[in-house]
């Protein structure tokens, strides 16, 4: 019934049956979120739940011309989920610790991806350009749901430090491993010899896109200046980010590491976060199409059904054998890491747990994989990577808040949650009930000023819209002055 609605509307209007699909991607993500949020889970799981929902695997609204006429969304997602990490990537904190730092990201981050390896090689011995694309994919890290749990819980102290620092560099050396892997892998399939140069070339290509995104992060340093309005800095901003999108899709390289530079060389020729705060506000829309997209191109039938199999292994059992063992993986390969530098124990016990999560990078990596792979062995490294993808959102979370509460990065307590001045100006102790009396004052407060308080990004966006309307009514005092 409705693919002979869409049939009778394509004939009469085919830009109508893109404008009605974008919206029901974009309002089914909203309604699922109020879902979600109820549940406490990430956004993310909720995008890729509706897109299951809405697709060939449900309840079919989607046409398949839709879903193939939007491939560039993975590159334009990938752009802005990158542009906004590079804001973290300061000279001034990248000083500190970063030896240390680095020596944890790469253990945590190999070690997954050499597990996994073992699984599907030697273990599950499956195809090798299959099972070393989903090894390097299982070295990313999904910052957004260990960045809002951070938030939620007010955690703070040395092991949120190093964990932040280490996911901004995940990213980084999930990129590099795929980069590396998916030209491996084509040499595999096409029975060409893996050489040295199969495997130096997509290093030399990376290092040329990273001084690429240098070169238009410092374009975007000239065009993008304070005289200019908020809006035309918004419009430079991404119209930069696209034309930098177009460049990497025409030579076939994945604009993540190059975006990544371009915020980085940005931020520190300009210290102007207010454009990452922007670009955050304006980007929700573009982020909610792609992981719908992601779900409705997931291939559910695929992995339950007994012929879904790669090298006679059903889908179903490599994606739950890689959901455990990249767990696993990455808890090893941080306890070492964070061993070898000497961190301390609670840091070293718990530390794997906050690096659970894997989405917006893995997903958008393995719709490129998808594509370079192509037939079965392509849709199967997407099916995988999201049916696991929704699995580490439902778990992520917690399993994050788990290890800040166990390191003492945060504490349900409440003295230690609010402290007061337990003693009076006297030097005598405070009766209990007075010590208790003012810190429910002072939570009191503390939730009205978080009530009244908008947020970053809603603030910068507000203030470009006044100032630009206040542009247009200047420019329309103008006019009428010229008129009169």
């Amino acid at each position: 019934m409705v693919k002979s609605f869409y049939m009778q509307l394509q004939q009469r209007s085919p830009s109508a049956v893109i404008v009605i699909s974008v919206a029901i991607m974009l309002l089914g993500g909203f309604l699922m979120t109020r879902v979600t949020k109820k549940l406490r889970l990430p956004n993310v799981t909720a995008y890729i739940i509706t897109g299951i929902l809405i697709g060939p695997f449900g309840l079919d609204l989607i046409p398949q011309s839709i879903v193939d006429g939007t491939e560039f969304l993975p590159d334009v997602a990938l752009a802005f989920i990158a542009f906004g990490t590079g804001e973290f990537f300061r000279l001034s904190k990248l000083r500190k610790n970063t030896g240390k730092v680095l020596v944890i990201t790469l253990t945590e981050a190999l070690m997954a991806s050499l597990f996994v390896f073992i699984l599907t090689r030697v273990i599950l011995r499956l195809d090798f350009a299959f099972s070393i694309v989903l090894a390097a994919l299982a070295s990313a890290t999904a910052p957004a749901s260990t960045m809002m749990t951070i938030r939620q819980t007010k955690a703070k102290g040395d092991f949120v430090d190093t964990l932040l620092q280490v996911v901004a560099y995940d990213d980084i050396v999930a990129l590099l491993a795929y980069s590396i892997a998916i030209s491996v892998a084509v040499c595999s399939m096409q029975g060409v010899p893996v050489s040295m140069g199969s495997i130096f070339e997509p290093i030399a290509k990376n290092i040329g896109v990273l001084v690429l995104g240098g070169v238009f992060g410092a374009l975007m340093k000239l065009l993008v200046q304070k005289k200019r309005s908020t809006d035309n800095r918004l419009i430079i901003a991404i119209a930069l980010l696209f034309s930098f999108c177009g460049v990497c899709a025409a030579t076939g390289i994945s604009p993540l590491l190059g975006c990544m530079s371009m915020g980085t060389v940005y931020i520190n020729l300009t210290d102007d976060d207010k454009l990452f705060k922007q670009l955050n506000y304006f980007s929700p829309p573009i982020l909610l199409l792609f992981f719908v997209r992601s779900g409705i191109s997931f291939d559910l039938n695929a992995l339950v059904r007994p012929s879904g199999s790669i090298g006679g292994v059903p889908l179903y059992v490599i994606g739950a054998s890689y959901f455990i063992v990249r767990i696993l993986g990455k808890y090893a390969g941080a306890y070492l890491g964070c061993m070898s530098t000497g961190k301390e124990e609670k840091t070293r016990n718990y530390f794997g747990f906050a690096l659970i999560p894997q989405a917006g990078v893995a997903i958008g990596l393995a719709a490129l994989g998808a594509r370079a792979l192509g037939g079965e062995m392509g849709s199967a490294l997407e099916t995988v990577i999201l049916s696991s993808g929704v699995l580490y959102e439902l778990i992520g979370p917690a399993c994050a808040k788990l290890a800040l509460y166990c390191s003492g990065s945060y504490s349900v307590k409440l003295e230690e949650l609010v402290p007061v001045e337990e003693h009076t100006e006297q030097g005598e102790p405070k009766p209990s009930v007075e010590l208790l009396i003012e810190r429910i004052q002072k939570i009191q407060q503390e939730l009205k000023e978080e009530a009244e308080a908008e947020s970053e990004e809603e603030r910068a966006f507000t203030q470009a819209a006044e100032e630009q309307l206040q542009h247009c009514a200047l420019g329309e005092n103008h006019a009428w002055e010229g008129f009169l």
